[in-house]
Parts: structure tokens; C-alpha cells; sequence
């Protein structure tokens, strides 16, 4: 039965993109056959972030308004196999999205995918709630930062009220934690909140701590998905928390600062 992953967030700038091309990318890897939808109308970027701007010829657009057909407008990963991209339209708006038009879309993907993951857009404007209103899992990112974190748990409520699981009384939507852009240096020097006083606040469960890492903007500036990246922290972060999603026990990684050796401590006293 095909599962359909909302990643939504309250505040913009904390990479969600990202995490979506990531999460879609590590369960394609996994073997599971995956499609990532760009529900961020007018403002698409999933198309970069996965490498694939030049071939976008349809749009889920085109698609809801009948002027295509969805296998005219997805695009199979060059990389990965089992991994299909739906990208947005950059020039219409929102309200292009109907809920009968992306409720067809989904019930025709859900025939051919194991997961379909939504990248929605930031907040609770019409494309957000489009894409939180069908989840079955809502992956939330973000930053440890006081407004990140409120934001966030605006983003639980609307979940909690305005989904399809929701309004149809069915087991509510399975929700994950994803705290992006870690950086223990500056947790360590109270400029972050720490894992523990995100989770205190938003009380769902932790799906993994990705680490502040320039391997990120690298791949992004590429059209790679991190997660390809098995040498860079963020990489083997996200690989884990796809691991973690599939149920597998993996201890988290990332979020103590490193032991400083004899010569990183003599070469820090002289600089």
C-alpha cells in the first residue's frame, strides 16, 4: 500500500527541499519505488536541488488541468533507479491546485509507487495545506531556533485538525521530527537550542539531527541530493533518518562536538 509523506514546515530557509530530495533519494536507494512531488507553486525548486531543470517539458499543473499526462510529466531519475520526479509550474499560482485535480493525481501514483513524498511549501498558505491534507506521514523540519520551533508546532496543530485522517476520523498522521543545520559548536555556546528542548516543545518523534555541513549547499549547487554524498556528515545523517523512517534502531549521530586532538589543541594556542 502506497504511502504518501508530507515534509512541511512552519518557517521557510530550513531546508526542506532538501530533505525531501534526500528522503525520496535514500528510500529509492532502499529499493522502494519513489516519486517526489514539488507542491511550492510559482516558486519550484526541487527541479535544481535534483538535477533535472532541463528536462521539465510538463508540470503537475499541466497534468491537473488536463493539458498532459502524468507519465508525460515525470521525470525518472538518471541516477537512481525507482526515483521519479513530478515538478511544479513556475508560472501559475496556487490556486491551480484543486483538491479534486491532486487527489487524482495521487490516487493515479499510488498505483504505480510504494511512497510518494509532497514537498510542500513553507506555512499554512493553500499549496501547504494541498499537501498536508493527504499526508499519511508529515515529516517536520526544523532549525533549532525559537521561531523555527514555534512555527513548527503551528504546523502540528494544523495537521492534528485539517488533514484527510483527520476530517475522515481514520489513525492520525504519523509525525517525524527532522532538525536540520545542527551546528554543536554554536548549541554548545547557547546560540541553538539543543535537541532536547526541540523535542520538549514539539513532543513527536525524533527522525534525525542533520549536522550544518557545506556538503549541502555543494550538492544542492550541483543538482545532487545530499544523500548520495556518503562521505559528508549531513549525507550519512540522512541516510540514517531514512533508515530510522523504515524502522531500523540507529543510534544518532552529529550532535556532540568532536574530541579535539593533541595537535588541534597545540595548533589552536598558537593561532
Amino acid at each position: 500500500m502506497a504511502k504518501i509523506i508530507t515534509m512541511t514546515s512552519g518557517k521557510g530557509g530550513v531546508g526542506k527541499t532538501t530533505s525531501s530530495a534526500a528522503v525520496g533519494t535514500g528510500l529509492a536507494l532502499r529499493g522502494f519505488k519513489t516519486c517526489i512531488i514539488d507542491f511550492d507553486v510559482g516558486l519550484r525548486n526541487l527541479d535544481l536541488i535534483m538535477g533535472c531543470e532541463r528536462r521539465v517539458v510538463f508540470d503537475f499543473i499541466n497534468v491537473i488541468n488536463g493539458e498532459a499526462r502524468l507519465n508525460q510529466a515525470l521525470i525518472k531519475d538518471k541516477r537512481v533507479e525507482n526515483l521519479y520526479i513530478l515538478p511544479t509550474s513556475q508560472t501559475r499560482d496556487k490556486d491551480a491546485l484543486t483538491p479534486a485535480g491532486v487527489g487524482k493525481i495521487l490516487d493515479e501514483l499510488k498505483k504505480e509507487f510504494d511512497y510518494i513524498i509532497c514537498d510542500s511549501p513553507a506555512g499554512i498558505e493553500k499549496g501547504a495545506l494541498m499537501a498536508l491534507y493527504w499526508a499519511d506521514h508529515a515529516i517536520v523540519v526544523t532549525n533549532p531556533e525559537v521561531s523555527s520551533v514555534r512555527d513548527s508546532d503551528r504546523i502540528l496543530g494544523v495537521i492534528q485538525a485539517k488533514s484527510r485522517r483527520a476530517e475522515q476520523g481514520l489513525e492520525p498522521v504519523q509525525e517525524h521530527l527532522l532538525v536540520t543545520r545542527y551546528d554543536v559548536e554554536r548549541v554548545e555556546k547557547g546560540e541553538m537550542l539543543k535537541v532536547d528542548d526541540v523535542l520538549e516543545i514539539l513532543a513527536i518523534p525524533l527522525l534525525g539531527i542533520i549536522p550544518e555541513s557545506p556538503a549541502v549547499l555543494k550538492a544542492s549547487n550541483v543538482g545532487m541530493p545530499v544523500v548520495l554524498d556518503d562521505k559528508s556528515t549531513a549525507g550519512q545523517a540522512y541516510a540514517d533518518a531514512v533508515g530510522r523512517f523504515l524502522g531500523e534502531k540507529i543510534e544518532h549521530r552529529f550532535i556532540k562536538p568532536e574530541k579535539k586532538g593533541l595537535l588541534d589543541r597545540l595548533l589552536r594556542r598558537t593561532a
